[in-house]
Parts: structure tokens; sequence; C-alpha cells
């Protein structure tokens, strides 16, 4: 609700253009109840190519959780992963990014028509558990209404990574037939950093007085490296559909292929181990970073999906207007890999007499040299929605039908394979009368998550012959032994309900007030359930906790709305109590100083990273967000001004705070227009975030300038050249978010330039 007026209001000229079907609901748009904002496919392709967090992170009430610039997971009002749903047309995008910080959304922004950031009674009507919103990239790769022919190209090409990418756009109907081919390729080499921007965990315990040399060499170091290792980006992706539309409704269907490849620029079982002798170590770690050879961390993705969608006009039965259907089944997998560790296994392979060289260089890089590890997930689902309105008011009811597995295996295969069965049904009414809008919707779901959990069990031995007949220098491989590994098996159930209402009022030509008001159900995800192992990308040995109980949040938000002509204003407050807020909790440095005696005495150390639980409290966040600008009309064009600002704040019914929430934004923009040409100024001025949770580090204040000029011209009359020159980060300066794992290793990108141009014909 908040911000939706004010930034229709800033590009009213582009969103009065946008006219896109809504994936489900089978609505326009500005039809769906309840949006936050509404990004235009115009917005979307004349911007560097980014990540989906970045791509909404500059609007009101919405952030980005990023890990490189491939990954940006997008918060809404402080929530994020299971908590917000990534929707693609309308149908939820079962990746594998909840399973890790540095997994990045399986999302192809190549030709999206638009963005819609959706929260409220609508959003029960896509999926469950949407405490915190969805969001939804819609294309027209399944068409609903018959298009023309059109071919559009684009190419882009930026400073900061010396990235590349082009598109490619095609659609046409053919003897009824409605077709679409659409084709993406990006290349993104490593980033650059301003100078000083990289940093390592491993500073932070350095004492004073025994690393004070290596120290000065470490910051003499960071001074000349100007790019961030293994933050590199490629992909490329297809996507064919196909469609017949008559007056009955449509039918179609679409196949999407995408692969991608990009860098962990943080490993955290790349500074394990290194203890007493860390200094040396790490700088012939730092030496080889700068020649490009030290060990390359990366992923590669693979992604298939195959849909079906229709709508079918039912206006011959009594019980119903409309039936919606769709059916999605879909393929991914996630595979992390060290592919400098494979070729070093390769020169010494041969080296057979060498057997001492061999065992130091296992050493060395313990725990890499196990192989990659892949995370796959393998879904299929099913919806239907029937209308059932009539003159006097919007009724639909939804069903949905999910079957999700999802599994881990080689080296880091920290959680067991685990399977999710969903079934639900929802109703949505929306009604207007006597200057009164009502949005309800209600949702009932059945989930159950199965899976299993592995421990270790030591056994005793208490023939004492037995243990002195062992040698000292076998101890470690007889304690190996000594282990057995159990796995208990879990099945557990979940019922959910969620409700969410809305009432809108129009107060005068000016003015309108709206309350929303909603209570939503989250069942625990199965890595919050069945995680038990090391998660090197967080630096933590992460343990889930199977008897967690579903999520509810309580949310109330007020929001005003001010449209006077050139003058527009919106402000929103809101208040959201979460019940059994499932968080992950760090253990304290003390907590790990008796780990540490403990693994003397021969318990387990976790590897040497920080042992974090999964637990869950009652825990409150409030917040709100505000916007004012107004359009100057003059001689030749338009100048538009405003100002937003948004700020969160949460704790837990302990007093604690809620660790990684992003700090307030002043976001100030100035966006002159004339005819087919634009100029576009803004300023993000974000503040240090001192309220940190246990185990954070504050965040240091920092400023963002970002530019964007863009030209159309008219080549012929059916064909147009639309150039954008944009620039980011205009001042280079250092900027770390806050809600990052791995803020002090991965900065966000230094200065940036770029030109993009879009050809249609």
């Amino acid at each position: 609700m908040l911000g939706i007026f004010s930034f229709n209001f800033l590009h009213a000229n582009t969103m009065e253009e946008v006219i896109v079907t809504s994936a489900i609901i089978g609505k326009a748009s500005s039809e769906i109840a309840d949006p936050i904002h509404i990004v235009s496919g115009d917005d979307i392709s004349t911007e560097a190519t980014q990540s989906l967090g970045e791509t909404v992170d500059d609007l009101l009430g919405v952030s980005t959780a990023d890990y490189g610039s491939a990954v940006g997971q997008p918060i809404i009002r402080g929530m994020s992963g299971s908590r917000v749903k990534i929707l693609d047309n309308g149908i939820v995008n079962r990746d594998v990014s909840g399973l890790g910080a540095d997994h990045f959304n399986d999302i192809d922004l190549g030709n999206a028509q638009q963005i819609e950031v959706v929260r409220g009674p609508s959003s029960l009507l896509y999926t469950n558990g949407t405490i915190g919103g969805i969001i939804n990239v819609v294309d027209n790769s399944i068409a609903m209404e018959d298009v023309e022919q059109l071919v559009k190209v684009g190419g882009e090409t930026q400073s900061v990574n010396e990235g590349n990418t082009t598109t490619f756009f095609y659609q046409d109907n053919l003897n009824n037939l409605n077709v679409s081919f659409a084709y993406k390729n990006t290349d993104l080499e490593n980033y650059d950093v301003p100078n000083g921007a990289i940093m390592h965990e491993e500073e932070e315990h350095h004492d004073d007085e025994d690393h004070d040399e290596h120290e000065e060499e470490h910051e003499e170091h960071e001074e000349n490296l100007g790019f961030l290792v293994n933050s590199d980006f490629a992909t490329e992706s297809m996507k064919f559909g196909a469609s017949v539309v008559s007056d009955n409704g449509y039918l179609g269907f679409s196949i999407s292929s995408s692969e991608s490849s990009y860098g962990i620029p943080f490993h955290g079982e790349g500074h394990e181990g290194h203890g007493d002798e860390h200094g040396d170590e790490h700088g012939d770690e730092e030496e080889g970073h700068d020649e490009h050879e030290g060990e390359r961390i990366f992923t590669n993705t693979d992604s298939d999906k195959f849909d079906i969608k229709g709508s079918y006009d039912l206006d011959g039965f009594n019980f119903a207007n409309s039936v919606d259907f769709f059916y999605r089944d879909s393929d991914y997998s996630y595979t992390e890999q060290h592919a400098e560790e494979e070729h070093e296994e390769e020169e010494h392979h041969d080296e057979e007499e060498d057997h001492h060289d061999e065992e130091e260089h296992h050493d060395e890089h313990e725990g890499h040299s196990e192989g990659p590890t892949t995370f796959t997930n393998d879904s299929a689902e099913a919806g239907f929605i029937f209308d059932l309105s009539n003159d006097l008011y919007s009724q639909k009811v939804s069903f949905n039908l999910v079957n999700e597995d999802t599994a881990i295996f080689g080296a880091e295969a920290f959680m067991n394979p685990a399977s999710r069965e969903e079934l639900t049904i929802g109703y949505y009414f929306s009604r207007s009368f006597d200057g009164f809008d009502i949005d309800l919707g209600v949702r009932y779901d059945t989930i159950d998550n199965i899976g299993s959990v592995t421990s270790v069990h030591e056994e005793e031995h208490h023939d004492e012959e037995e243990e002195d007949h062992h040698d000292e220098d076998h101890h470690d491989e007889d304690e190996h032994h000594d282990e057995e590994m159990e796995a208990d098996y879990y099945d557990r159930s979940f019922n959910d309900s969620s409700i969410a209402f809305n009432i809108g009022r129009v107060l005068n030509d000016f003015v309108d007030v709206n309350l929303g008001f909603a209570s939503v159900e989250r069942a625990p995800s199965s890595i919050e359930m069945f995680m038990n192992g090391a998660h090197l990308v967080t630096g933590r040995f992460e343990v889930g906790n199977v008897n967690l109980d579903s999520e509810t949040s309580n949310n109330i938000d007020l929001s005003v709305n001010i449209n006077n002509g050139s003058f527009f204003a919106s402000a929103s407050v809101f208040v959201n109590d979460v019940d059994n807020y499932i968080y992950l909790q760090d253990e304290t440095e003390e907590e790990h100083e008796e780990h540490d005696e403990e693994h003397e005495e021969g318990h387990d150390d976790h590897g040497g990273l920080i042992l974090a639980n999964y637990l869950q409290q009652d825990a409150e966040l409030d917040g709100y967000e505000i916007e004012f600008g107004n359009t100057f009309e003059l001689a030749s064009g338009e100048l538009l001004m405003s100002y937003g600002r948004d700020e969160i704040n949460g704790e837990f019914s302990n007093g604690g705070n809620i660790p990684r929430l992003n700090p307030a934004r002043n976001i100030y923009k100035l966006k002159y227009s004339q005819d087919d040409m634009s100029f576009g100024l803004m300023f993000k001025d974000v503040e240090e975030q001192n309220d940190i949770g246990l185990g954070e580090t504050s965040t240091a204040a920092y400023d963002m300038l970002n530019a964007k000029f863009t030209k159309t011209f008219d080549l012929d009359s059916q064909s147009q050249l639309t150039l954008s020159i944009f620039g980011n980060n205009l001042t280079d300066e250092v900027t770390r978010n806050h809600s990052s794992y791995v803020k002090k290793e991965v900065p966000l990108p230094g200065r940036n330039y770029g030109v993009r141009f879009n050809l249609t014909f």
C-alpha cells in the first residue's frame, strides 16, 4: 500500500503505456490489490544489468541482501528469504536461493515487461507464507491476447566489470498461433572496488602487538587491489512460448532454459584452520589473489522450466464465470566447485614418489579436496483459480498443489535430502461502495516437511588392553572408527491459516487513506528444520530445529496519499508482531571458547566455525516510509523532484535486536523529461547502522550518486533506437550492505559507467 501513489506519479507517463495482464489473477496490473510498487519494462531495459535485488533496491520499503554482483535477494520491510516469495509470471520460482546467502534468484529480467511488488490480500492468492510479500516478474512469453510482430535487439557494456550483455526478442502471430522467443547472454568480469574496500574477517582477530607488521603489509596490499576476486558472473538464457487465443480464453505453454556461472568472493572454508600461522599463510594467499592464481571458488547453475497456462470462459455454468489454470515442472541445480584444487590435483597425480609434498598440499587445502557440492530442487506445481465475480463485487477461489524435492550432496552436504508437499485453498474478495474499497484474502495451507538429521555417536571402549594396544600416532584414526552415523527421520505437518484485510477511503479529490491488517502463518523451511553442518559461505556451523513451529505475522499498516495536481505525497507506518519468529543465533565468544576447550578434550569443534542454531521467539518490527515531490512545467519539458525516506526497527521479546536489518535511507530524485529524452539523478544517503544483533558489527554510512540519460530515435515509421548512458556510484565511495553476511569481505562495486541500446522494429 505504501508508496504506490507516489511511485505512479513519478513514472506516470511510463505507467500509462504499460498494460500487462497479471499472470495468475487475469486482471490488469492496476487491478491487483495493494501493490507497493510497479517497475516498468522501460526502466528495466535502460538500467545496467544487475540482480533482481539491485533492481528493486531503490524502492521505498524494499532493499537487497547481496553476495557479489550475481546475488541480490530482495528484502521487503526487513523480511527476506522464504518470507518473500519470488514469482515468475505469477508462479513461485522454486530454485535453491533459500539454501544459502550466496545463491541467486533464478529470474531472467531480459524481457521483463514489469516487476510487481505486492503484499496484502492479493498476495495470499499466489502462494503461502508471504509474511514479507511477493515480487512478481511478468513477461509475455505466453500471450493472453493476440500479438503483433515485434523484434527487439539490445546490447550493453559496463566499465566496473568490463561486462557485456546482449538480448534478443521476437514475437509474432503465425496463423492464429502467438509465438515468442527471448535470448539473453551476460558476461561480467570481476568488478572494481574503491581503494581500501577489501577487508578480511580475520583482521578482527589480530592481536595488535603480534600482528603489526602483518597488518601493515596487508594494508599495502589492499591499496593495490582494485577489484574483488571471484566476483564475475556469466549467464545465458532462452525462453520459447506459444499460445492460442479464442473468445473463450487462451491456452499456451513455454519452455525456458538457463545456465550461469559466477564466482563466490568469500568462502568461510578459505579462512579456516589458519590459527597461529595465519600471518604467513594469509600473506601467501593474498599474493596469489593478486596474480589471479589463488583458489577459484565458483558455481554453475542449470535451470529448466516447462509451463502450461490457460483460461477458459465458464459463462454457461452457474457456479463460476471462468477458470484460470497452470502447471509448472522445474528442475534446478547449483554446483559449487574449486577450480584450482582440481588443477593442482592433476599436477600432483603423477608425483607418487614425492608423497610428503602431496600430504602437505592436502593439509593446506583441507576441506577443498573432496570435490564439488551440488544443490538440486525438482518441483511440480499445479493450480486453479475460479472467478465467482458479479456486478457488485470481485470474488475468486484458488487451489494449489505443490511437490518439491531438495537435495544437497558432495563436499559441503550440510543437509540431508528433504521433500515438501503443499495443498492449499484460498479465497479473495473485493468490493467498492460509498467511497470505500474493501479487499479480503483468506488462505488455508496443509504443508508436510519430510527430512532427516544425521547425528554422530561415539562408542566407548571399556577394554583397557584394547586401548593400550593403540598407538598415539593412530589416535585420530581410531576416533574416526569409533564414530557411528545415524539418521533420524521426521515427517512434520503444518496446518496454517492466513487472513488479510484492507479498507481504503477517498476523503476528497486529493487525499485517500488506507488501513490494512494481515495475519499470515509461515511454516518453517527445510533448511531451518533439517540443517546440520558447515555452511561455509556464512562462516558458520548451522544447526536446524525439527521442533520449530509456524511463524505468525500480525501486521497493521496505515497510509495516507495526496495528489494535488503537480504535488504528490505519501506516508505509511506499520507494526508487524511476529509470533515464533525464526532466526539464526550465533554462539557468544564465551561459548566459542568453551567449545575450543571441549575440542581439546576430544569433542567436536565444528571445524573452527561459529556455531549457529535456528531458534525462535516473538519479535516486533516497526517502521515507516514517506515520500513527497513536485512536477514543474518548464518552457520545454518538465522537471520532477522528490524526496523519500524509509526506516525499520526490529527487536526480540527479550530486548535484543533482530540481526541484519538495513539502516534508514534518504533517497533524492531529480528527473528532467522532454519529448523523447530524459535525464535523471538519484542520490541515496544510507545512514550508519548501530542497532545490531548479537555477533554483528556496526556498518558505516555511505552515499550513492547515480545518473542516467536516455534518448529515443525514430529510425523510420516502424523502428526505434533507444540509447541509455548510465553512471552508478559516481563518487566511487566504499559502500557496504548491512544485510549481507559478508559485508566486510564483499563490498559493493565502485564507480561504473555504461551504455545500453535497444533497437525495436
